[in-house]
């Protein structure tokens, strides 16, 4: 486009405000670039790779002729257009489709990334299968420890409640001194006495819960007749053995 006159009355009667040229020459840039984009696309030449390709594809789709002599070696033996490849006609009607290769990458390069992906997919697959197992193996470990924390308060409770009763039966028979220190429950003096005197503790701290209430329960039996699973003090051992159920929290369940 020619340039305007400045000179012209058409120049200068055109709005001059501040800006508005910038504005108009950004249109007009980008007017021009749009048309140039379409005279581009217009014009624009097919590749070979691209011409190559539409002229393989329209070959590919068209029938063989009677000009193609394996297809003319096929009508002489009897072979008619759409029909199935075979004496009784049980081959296939349509051709054997073409894989063209058009990558640059060697033979058998398309197996080993099918055959890497696979293997990726595979170690995935274990990865899940290793995860899911050891979160099973934890649960199983957070369960065994929490039953075995609940048997372990259920034990500490028949402890705690076998000294109360051995204190309160010893006392009844004026007896001021425990067999063992820890038959009886232990006093807040008597703790704070024993945090100071631990060096000089008895053997009983090596007993775990279980075996100290084992072996309390049977001195309840034998010294006093009682029965803690029962909460009954039998008149003596005959009458204990007789109607006791047994001697133990199982034999009572």
């Amino acid at each position: 486009d020619e340039e305007e006159d400045y000179m012209s009355d058409l120049f200068i009667k055109q709005d001059v405000r501040p800006g508005l040229p910038m504005v108009r020459r950004m249109k007009e840039a980008i007017q021009k670039e749009e048309k140039q984009k379409e005279a581009n696309e217009k014009n624009r030449q097919k590749s070979l790779k691209e011409e190559e390709k539409e002229r393989r594809e329209l070959v590919l789709k068209s029938a063989l002729g009677h000009e193609n002599k394996g297809f003319a070696l096929l009508q002489k033996m009897g072979y008619k257009s759409g029909q199935a490849l075979g004496k009784s006609g049980e081959g296939i009607v349509e051709p054997i489709p073409l894989n063209i290769k058009t990558g640059r990458s060697g033979l058998g390069h398309e197996e080993l990334k099918k055959r890497k992906a696979e293997e990726k997919l595979e170690n995935y697959r274990q990865k899940l299968h290793m995860k899911k197992q050891a979160n099973e193996q934890a649960a199983d470990q957070f369960r065994v420890r929490f039953k075995n924390k609940q048997e372990e308060r259920k034990m500490e409770g028949d402890l705690r409640k076998s000294q109360r009763a051995c204190q309160q039966l010893d006392t009844q028979k004026d007896i001021d001194v425990p067999k063992e220190t820890w038959y009886w429950l232990e006093t807040e003096e008597e703790d704070k006495k024993d945090e100071e005197d631990k060096e000089d503790e008895c053997t009983s701290s090596d007993l775990s819960v279980s075996e100290k209430l084992h072996i309390l329960t049977a001195y309840l039996r034998e010294e006093h007749f009682y029965c803690i699973w029962c909460g009954t003090t039998y008149e003596d051992s005959e009458d204990l053995s007789s109607n006791c159920p047994g001697d133990s929290a199982a034999d009572h369940d």
